[in-house]
């Protein structure tokens, strides 16, 4: 989710794109908070990990 945010992020700047640019951003959020859940222990979504 991560790398996909940062994809979208580029391509909303390089292509000018608005809409990219918040859903990119809106993405990486979303993925390192995930990923802090998962790396303090904590299960997510009932998981260990969420990858």
């Amino acid at each position: 989710m991560i790398v996909l945010g940062v994809i979208l992020l580029v391509i909303g700047l390089i292509a000018g794109i608005s809409i990219l640019w918040t859903i990119g951003i809106i993405l990486v959020a979303i993925g390192l908070v995930l990923w802090v859940l998962g790396a303090t222990g904590r299960a997510v979504g009932g998981r260990r990990h969420y990858w």
